[in-house]
């Protein structure tokens, strides 16, 4: 069961990237996908967030509206298109998987409250 996050690189503010999360081992359709970022210094923080079955779509403030996040079914794997990038938003980024129930609404915030995650990639904004 592994969680392989890839796309990241340098671009710069005002561009767009469109990372990757591929699932081995696990249907990933069947799990709930959250993007996390941790910049140097800081805090990982939540991002994104799609849930399982329905597809349902969220995002943090600070990337609303420039950020969108989709499925592949057939390719097992889970992108999110990342537009009008600034340079805050360099940090490693993260996916994250789980498929538990969970009884509070926005649990998918929490980064404690997941199963498995990628690697990290890198993404750097440079101005």
């Amino acid at each position: 069961v592994q969680l392989q996050a890839s796309g990241g690189g340098l671009v710069q503010v005002g561009g767009s990237l469109r990372l990757s999360c591929t699932a081995f081992g696990f249907t990933l359709d069947y799990f709930a996908v959250g993007w996390f970022r941790q910049a140097p210094g800081k805090e990982r923080e939540w991002v994104s967030f799609v849930s399982s079955r329905e597809g349902r779509t969220y995002y943090a403030e600070s990337v609303k509206g420039r950020f969108t996040v989709s499925r592949d079914k057939a390719k097992n794997t889970v992108y999110p298109q990342m537009n009008s990038l600034k340079a805050e938003d360099t940090a490693v980024y993260y996916c994250a998987a789980d498929g538990s129930y969970h009884r509070r609404s926005n649990w998918y915030e929490d980064k404690f409250e997941y199963d498995y995650w990628g690697q990290g990639t890198l993404v750097t904004v440079s101005s």
